[in-house]
């Protein structure tokens, strides 16, 4: 199974680009959110999701670990196969999708290509509970593409080559996540949490987090 990517990106697509690793081309299908942030002819590391059938061999390809966890809980959703996915990660960010589940917004899904009114309920009703947070590598602020990956390649030109641009962090989820940390240590369970933290800061993007903390809390009394 291949897990990862090093290379140089020799063409991008619609939907795909080609990495060229040592020679080798590999198609890999992507989001349109993850191919923006590629660069013809420039160096690059991909997270790859492997996915094998009777009459296919395709790879799924990511620019960060949230990305893919997100794809691998989609995925497992009845009628979302891998290309739906990629629409859907197209349309949403990893945080956008988090907020959505949370408040339960159906709307949000509909944004995307091929979901239509009944799998957007299908969506929302599945994922209810579940929260896809950043893997830990993400959260301590490690990128795919940065510079000791470059000199791992056997090719001396990709050690100074151009690296590509890694997701930032969402400051909206940075957010949700604070003001959930700080609800469930006041004891309310941690998905309610989450859903109330994710629906208050969608609604107020500006606030600080002691007034995200206290409206929160205003929405759990009522």
């Amino acid at each position: 199974m291949i897990a990862k990517l090093k290379g140089i990106i020799d063409n991008i697509g619609e939907d795909c680009c080609i990495i060229d690793v040592n020679g080798v081309g590999y198609l890999v299908n992507m989001s349109s959110r993850s191919l923006s942030k590629l660069t013809q002819g420039e160096y690059a590391v991909l997270l790859i999701e492997t996915v094998i059938k009777e009459d296919s061999f395709t790879l799924f390809g990511f620019q960060t670990a949230w990305e893919k966890e997100w794809f691998n809980t989609l995925t497992k959703i009845q009628g979302v196969g891998g290309k739906v996915c990629l629409n859907i990660l197209s349309a949403l960010s990893p945080a956008q999708l988090s907020q959505a589940v949370a408040a339960q917004d159906k709307s949000s899904f509909l944004r995307a290509a091929g979901v239509g009114p009944k799998l957007a309920a299908r969506l929302v009703t599945e994922l209810k509970g579940k929260i896809v947070t950043i893997p830990m590598e993400y959260m301590s602020g490690a990128e795919l593409n940065d510079s000791s990956d470059a000199t791992e390649t056997n090719n001396p030109k990709d050690k100074t080559a151009p690296q590509a641009p890694a997701e930032e962090t969402d400051a909206a989820y940075s957010k949700t996540e604070d003001v959930t940390s700080a609800l469930t240590n006041l004891g309310y369970a941690k998905i309610d949490a989450y859903r109330v933290a994710a629906e208050i800061c969608m609604n107020n993007p500006n606030a600080d987090i002691g007034t995200l903390i206290r409206l929160a809390l205003k929405e759990f009394n009522q």
